[in-house]
């Protein structure tokens, strides 16, 4: 088909969407999950070894005149703040020209910037390159978030988007880990061991992007942009693989959507989807997203410097601590993830803000009362992010199943830049003042605030959470471009 007759677009009947969602979960599928899930490792790795070299990097001979406050808020809110215009640029030209070619493109901006912070010499460079990390971050959110969604079958996507998010935490130990080794001097030297953490993320991500050159384009995607005689061609690949595989056929494709293919779809037609036919599920969006993003965003980068100020817990010692936090983080997901698909959406999403946000109140009260040590303090952590992370993840899974297929990049984009600007830049810059000052009830403040927010949302999504357990992308929300009624069962627009 000519770019002119994709422009213009034609009206065609598929059953590829059933075909996806009818698949058993395959070997095939374990390849999407490498590909594209691995990424989430590294950032784990670069939000945790940042927070805890911080006390590194501040010290003289480090190679760096910059301090610790200055690592854990300043360069913290630049990371975050250059995911947040990474996610709406990329999330944009996700959405326009395919899931494959950006989750390429920003992985490849991520390794270039890691790669120019390890030889940073000054605050300004580490600054800057800390942003564009963060810039190539952001896009992947919405790239592959997008992609894993419209890949893997509907009875699993629950499960594996929320471990796939929660596997952040793998590379949060590997961070922890790596830092032990690049803070002891008499291994390596005070301006040479941080640098070398950064590089191996380099090193991780030239390994992911020679992975995902056999990652394809979301069949999906390609349908609606003119490209079905592709979509049909990647499809009936799988298919083949998987029946190799299994030594037998597959079961028929239940249901057909007819859509009217276009190109592009105007911010306007976004702005009207996601505000006016969705505004309830854009109400729910914002409320997960500012309540995990404050409390992983703040206390993330600010739990090292806790330890250090109010428990006298050696700097390069942080890392064993902040490993065991991390376990438990990804432990959430992994244990939590099945019961988003069968006891449904609503019940674990607000379930895990609140249990989550009742605990970090718990803690608090604990360490107001000067009750905890650094060991139990890791305990009480423990305990709050098995229940956060699995909530914080599965924030990013809501965002991408609700909104119409058009739409989802860019409603990933969206809801993550916004909803982590309120949380996630502030929240490092407000909690590196409220620790650094070394009073208690300032880091029970911090606490506090984060867990209010967990609660709050935990309490929105009780109300409006939508179940979406199961079900085909094209039922929960239905394409702009379908024809009619759409996708087999219609879907409600709450």
């Amino acid at each position: 088909m000519s770019t002119a007759q994709a422009e213009r677009g034609r009206t065609i009947t598929t059953d590829i969407p059933a075909r996806l969602d009818r698949l058993p979960w395959s070997r095939w599928h374990w390849t999407i999950v490498i590909g594209l899930g691995t990424v989430w490792i590294l950032d784990g790795l670069e939000v945790t070894v940042v927070g805890n070299i911080a006390s590194r990097l501040s010290e003289p001979g480090s190679g760096l005149s910059i301090s610790s406050g200055q690592v854990t808020g300043t360069a913290a809110a630049l990371y975050v703040a250059g995911a947040c215009v990474g996610a709406l640029f990329w999330g944009r030209l996700t959405d326009r020209f395919g899931r494959k070619n950006l989750f390429m493109i920003t992985l490849a901006v991520y390794l270039a910037a890691t790669a120019l912070t390890a030889v940073s010499w000054e605050a300004w460079w580490f600054f800057l390159f800390r942003f564009l990390t963060g810039f190539g971050i952001g896009g992947e959110y919405a790239a592959i978030n997008s992609a894993i969604d419209e890949l893997i079958p509907a009875n699993y996507r629950g499960r594996v988007d929320l471990i796939i998010n929660g596997s952040f935490w793998l590379g949060a130990v590997g961070g922890s880990l790596l830092s032990i080794v690049a803070l002891d001097t008499d291994l390596l030297a005070a301006d040479v061991g941080w640098r070398l953490t950064f590089a191996l993320g380099t090193v991780l991500a030239l390994v992911i992007l020679l992975v995902r050159r056999h990652v394809p384009e979301s069949p999906r995607w390609l349908l609606i942009h003119g490209r079905d005689r592709e979509a049909e061609d990647i499809v009936t690949d799988i298919e083949s693989r998987i029946e190799a595989e299994r030594g037998e056929r597959l079961p028929r494709p239940e249901g057909e959507l007819e859509i009217h293919q276009r190109k592009n779809v105007t911010f306007l037609e976004i702005a009207r989807t996601v505000f006016g036919r969705y505004r309830k599920r854009a109400v729910l969006g914002f409320s997960l997203f500012i309540g995990q993003a404050f409390l992983y965003n703040a206390i993330t980068f600010g739990f090292g410097a806790i330890l250090t100020k109010f428990f006298d817990v050696p700097a390069d010692r942080t890392g064993y601590y902040f490993a065991v936090i991390a376990i438990g983080n990804f432990c959430g997901p992994l244990l939590l993830g099945r019961f988003f698909d069968t006891v449904g959406r609503r019940i674990m999403i607000s379930s895990t803000y609140i249990l989550s946000g009742l605990l970090l109140f718990g803690t608090a009260w604990l360490f107001d009362r000067g009750s905890l040590s650094a060991v139990t303090l890791t305990a009480c952590w423990c305990a709050v992010l098995f229940f956060a992370s699995a909530g914080a993840s599965s924030a990013y899974l809501t965002v991408s199943e609700i909104f119409p297929m058009e739409t989802r990049a860019m409603s990933i984009a969206f809801f993550y830049a916004l909803g982590t600007a309120a949380g996630g830049i502030s929240g490092p810059l407000l909690f590196a003042d409220l620790t650094n000052t070394g009073k208690v009830g300032d880091t029970v403040l911090a606490f506090s605030i984060g867990a209010g927010l967990m609660c709050a949302a935990g309490l929105v999504a009780a109300a409006l959470a939508v179940r979406a357990e199961r079900r085909s992308l094209e039922d929960v929300a239905r394409p702009l471009t379908a024809v009619g009624g759409g996708a087999k069962t219609a879907a409600s627009t709450s």
